[in-house]
């Protein structure tokens, strides 16, 4: 078995014990990634020789018998919205294109405090907005399994350099669906942690009431594992929450004993594919013959959900992208060229005898805040803030960010009422497998019903993991989602281990290279 099939707690136990090196096992992935990266797009940037050198570190601590944390050595992908010092962050943006943060998020320094060693940087749907990694104005990362399709997104890039073995591990993060849906799509586990248990600090916002930051991996246990790496409070994010951090790489491989799982009935009704609902519906019946009991169950108001996550997140969206003028942040366009329109503009205007049209013309400062932010902004981010800022404005503000505030507040009741009957819900995590890329660039509606599984658990702010449950006919992956309350990380990753340890789905790897 090569270097890059191996587990990331294979890896870290190799390297503890001397049969391998941080440095050789970097090495080995830096290798994948220059034969195989050309044709998936997984990363935006990767820093060889930082790679490399992070790796030595953490081989000549082991070596003088320090402690490395609990990743010890095991290289890591990043997705381009958490800030490295030093390194590029650009959100997949042209808006951030020449950013290099003089910070490290707190998800960054703990993973190197933990013996991380970070890649690079993976790819992404500018600023997280959208659901499959068509929307970055750098590349288009495409599927591992089917190199005609998406990855999903916004975390495509997180998704598919595990499932490319050109990562054991990644971090994506997850504002609708946006770790689960490509980890569903490219056939690996991906976990969305509550709201607040891991820290935000030094995360370029997208939606500030519902961005969480998870793990990419192959298996349930390398999840935990990072999980555990990154969890934890953070004073520097007013929204992390004061709470323990149990050991979860410890306690994942024990199966919880008679657990009571509830299907919605609203997430098998039109519009999912009967293979997906096949896959899932064999899912269920191996928790059964684990003992677990299965009862359908209602979640009333999750038909909104979609609705309400398009008002709340493009409204924040608006007001965290409004930093991005030009003047403060951001691109900014070419004012010279700026200068000279506007001149050109003005010698027209006046030869036509256009006076007021003179006068009404921009001012060069307002001119260079508009043209930034239109060079700057790809299609979907300009057309999610308009959303954002349509919902916010005076006289709709009640009509829709109101009302969506409204609906989220029954959303979270209706999980609430579920969990006094059952520990966790079951079903798929989107309504289809893997689209071929160009099939919703033209119908945003469509792509934003990708979500239809996974935003009601952002709206609550509970905790949710997808894990591979098969393939269709053709060899797409199919996801089977797990939904548990609010910091019930231990007892979810549990639950989804004992699927894991009936069924090998998360063992296939696709053919590359």
């Amino acid at each position: 078995m090569s270097i890059t099939q191996l587990s990331a707690l294979e890896l870290r136990d190799h390297i503890a014990d001397g049969k391998l090196t941080s440095e050789a096992a970097t090495q080995a992935y830096l290798d994948r990634i220059e034969a195989c990266d050309r044709e998936i797009k997984s990363y935006i940037e990767v820093d060889a020789d930082d790679a490399l050198q992070q790796a030595r570190e953490v081989d000549q601590r082991l070596a003088a018998g320090d402690s490395v944390g609990c990743l010890g050595g095991v290289p890591i992908a990043i997705k381009d919205l958490l800030c490295t010092r030093g390194q590029v962050t650009t959100c997949a943006s042209r808006m951030l294109q020449e950013y290099r943060p003089p910070y490290n998020a707190t998800v960054v320094e703990k993973v190197k405090a933990a013996g991380g060693v970070l890649l690079g940087k993976t790819n992404m749907d500018e600023f997280a907005m959208g659901g499959s990694t068509e929307n970055s104005s750098i590349q288009l990362t495409r599927n591992p399994w089917d190199l005609s399709r998406v990855p999903g997104g916004s975390s495509g890039g997180a998704a598919a350099c595990v499932a490319g073995g050109m990562a054991p591990l990644s971090i994506g993060t997850d504002t609708g669906g946006s770790i689960r849906q490509p980890a569903a799509f490219c056939g690996v586990v991906g976990l969305k942690p509550t709201y607040g248990r891991v820290s935000r600090y030094g995360l370029v916002a997208f939606a500030s009431s519902l961005d969480q930051i998870g793990p990419l991996a192959w298996s349930v246990p390398d999840a935990a594992l990072l999980l555990e790496a990154i969890a934890g409070h953070d004073p520097q994010d007013s929204t992390s929450a004061p709470k323990p951090v149990p050991q979860y790489s410890e306690t994942v491989d024990q199966p919880l004993k008679g657990i009571r799982l509830g299907y919605p009935r609203e997430h098998f009704e039109a519009g999912l594919n009967p293979e997906v609902a096949e896959k899932v519906q064999a899912a269920m019946d191996v928790y059964r013959s684990l003992g677990a009991s299965i009862t359908e169950i209602s979640l009333p108001h999750s038909k909104y959900a979609i609705a309400a996550y398009y008002i709340i997140a493009p409204s924040e969206a608006s007001s965290n992208l409004a930093r991005y003028d030009g003047a403060h942040y951001g691109y900014r366009t070419d004012e010279q060229q700026l200068l000279r329109e506007l001149k050109e503009e003005r010698k027209t205007l006046e030869a036509a005898g256009k006076y007021d049209a003179v006068d009404d013309l921009d001012s060069p400062l307002i001119r260079m805040y508009r043209k930034s932010r239109a060079e700057g902004f790809g299609s979907e981010v300009k057309r999610r803030i308009m959303i954002g800022t349509y919902a916010l404005s005076s006289g709709y503000y009640d009509a829709y960010y109101l009302k969506a505030l409204k609906v989220r507040r029954l959303i979270r009741s209706d999980f609430d009422r579920v969990f006094e009957n059952v520990d966790f819900v079951i079903g798929p995590v989107t309504p289809d497998v893997a689209f071929p890329i160009g099939a919703m660039t033209d119908d945003p509606l469509s792509l934003y019903l990708q979500d239809l599984y996974t935003a009601g658990a952002n709206l609550a702010g509970i905790t949710s993991i997808s894990v591979p449950c098969g393939a269709t006919a053709s060899g797409l992956p199919v996801g089977l989602q797990l939904q548990a309350p609010a910091f019930e990380e231990e007892r979810l990753l549990r639950a989804a281990n004992m699927f894991q340890a009936e069924t090998d789905w998360h063992t296939r790897r696709p053919t590359l290279g």
